[in-house]
């Protein structure tokens, strides 16, 4: 049996956008469902005008952060080199294979210019037809097409396309697909500047690297018939396809990076997590077999079958995925956990606080890395808050409320010579249970005072403790004053 060969084969001109992270995973997981299977990248950057500078980069810490780890690429290496595709460009292979179809009859030379394109554009516009252009270069031979070449005049190189008849192929999410031949385009496949078109180097460089599965966007869709004519001419395997459905913005809407959506690099700045993201993005379009949705890249292998991918575009949900980072947050381990918060931490508390201790408070609350400076800004700074923030139904608090619970507190914690969290815990309770309240009635309004916040990271009896025994009892001091006024 053949081993399963896969590429993801992005273009350096920019961000990571979250449809092309998702064809790199599901290129990974196919490959990697086949112990023997290999992950290749490949970079596609004959379009030179849309090149951006560093761009390759990304792609190399994006597939790096998200453990898509190829075996085979431009800087691992490998026995199906180069992996640039610009690179392979100048060995000339575009070129011979180009010149190859033509003498195989799939393609043929090109001599007409924009205008005589144009001229047919705007006969069908009149005529209120769909356009697709009728090369008449098609019925020349290829002795009179190469003394035009020869006397210097500028060419492109076409696919031939029967006029007649249909082209089949199979999808393994789509199923069988076909079209009526009349319906295709003869496309570009060698540019006048000797570039090729994506679309022709794409099936060059999958045959060369023996490519076995090809996974991509569904906007492949209508091109794969062209795709498959070339191999037919060639006699060369087809390769097994896997067209994936968009992944929307909303109901009508594709989520893309030229409309300014989210990128991988936008979600990791604000605080998501690249395990989570590929966790999400994976279900993105796929449906486990059963109701679990949190998965680790090992755990995803084995789960993936491309059969279980829908037709359907996957609408992205940021709060599903907010939701899902906060469960990778709260299920490290403590550790784990810290390393990953410290600097957040350190961003948001200058002061001498226990910053372990504020990482163990946050991690049962806290969604994404990124509101971690604001959750825990009260620790250096003690602002001036309306009273009516001790009002809460739920608590049973209002001001007048808050007042008696607050002295009765500093009254107590200042009795305190060990200042320890089930100290402090065990102290409180006690003076719940001898006033007769709520504990919601005495710790809601602790919090609030010594925070200035009606949300936090912590309860009262943690915070207290993390911000000692001084600092607890001057914030309280300073709330009692300001509802005694």
């Amino acid at each position: 049996m053949t081993k399963v060969r896969t590429r993801f084969a992005p273009s350096p001109t920019g961000y990571m956008h979250i449809g092309n992270l998702r064809t790199a995973l599901y290129e990974f997981l196919v490959a990697k469902k086949d112990p023997e299977g290999v992950f290749i990248l490949r970079i596609e950057d004959t379009d030179q005008g849309r090149l951006i500078e560093g761009a390759t980069d990304i792609i190399y810490n994006t597939l790096a952060q998200c453990k898509l780890f190829h075996d085979e690429g431009p800087d691992v290496g490998g026995n199906y080199g180069s992996y640039v595709q610009s690179e392979r460009m100048k060995s000339g292979i575009y070129k011979e294979y180009a010149e190859k179809l033509i003498e195989l009859g799939g393609a043929h030379y090109c001599f007409c210019q924009e205008e005589d394109i144009q001229a047919q554009r705007e006969l069908a516009e009149a005529r209120g037809e769909s356009f697709i252009f009728h090369d008449p270069c098609k019925s020349l031979t290829i002795e009179k097409a190469k003394t035009r070449i020869s006397n210097g005049e500028s060419y492109v190189v076409r696919q031939n396309i029967p006029t007649e008849g249909t082209t089949s192929f199979d999808d393994e999410v789509y199923g069988t697909i076909t079209v009526e031949n009349s319906t295709l385009d003869e496309a570009i496949l060698l540019k006048s500047d000797g570039y090729p078109t994506y679309n022709f180097a794409n099936i060059i460089d999958d045959h060369m690297m023996e490519i076995t599965h090809v996974i991509r966007g569904n906007e492949y869709l209508s091109s794969t018939p062209k795709y498959n004519l070339v191999y037919k001419s060639f006699n060369w395997n087809i390769p097994t396809y896997v067209h994936c459905p968009p992944v929307m913005k909303d109901e009508h809407h594709k989520l893309s990076k030229r409309n300014g959506d989210a990128s991988f690099q936008d979600l990791v700045s604000k605080g998501y997590l690249p395990e989570a993201i590929i966790n999400y993005i994976a279900l993105l379009g796929w449906a486990p077999e059963t109701e679990q949705e949190i998965f680790t890249l090992d755990e995803l292998k084995q789960a993936f079958n491309v059969k279980r991918i829908g037709t359907s575009g996957a609408i992205f949900d940021i709060d599903k995925l907010t939701w899902m980072n906060g469960v990778y947050l709260r299920n490290m381990d403590i550790d784990t956990y810290y390393d990953t918060v410290k600097n957040y931490i350190s961003e948001g508390v200058k002061g001498n606080y226990c910053h372990k201790e504020i990482a163990k408070i946050l991690q049962q609350r806290v969604n994404t890395l990124s509101e971690i400076v604001e959750m825990v800004d009260f620790f250096d700074t003690y602002n001036v808050f309306d009273r009516e923030l001790y009002t809460n139904k739920k608590m049973k608090s209002n001001p007048e409320v808050a007042l008696s619970s607050l002295k009765a507190a500093k009254e107590l914690l200042e009795t305190l010579t060990n200042w320890e969290e089930t100290t402090i815990h065990d102290e409180m309770m006690a003076l719940v249970e001898k006033l007769g309240i709520k504990n919601g009635q005495l710790l809601y309004p602790v919090r609030v005072a010594i925070t200035g916040k009606q949300f936090t990271p912590g309860g009262a009896i943690e915070i207290s403790y993390i911000l000692g025994k001084e600092e607890t009892l001057r914030r309280l001091e300073l709330a009692i004053q300001d509802l005694d006024k």
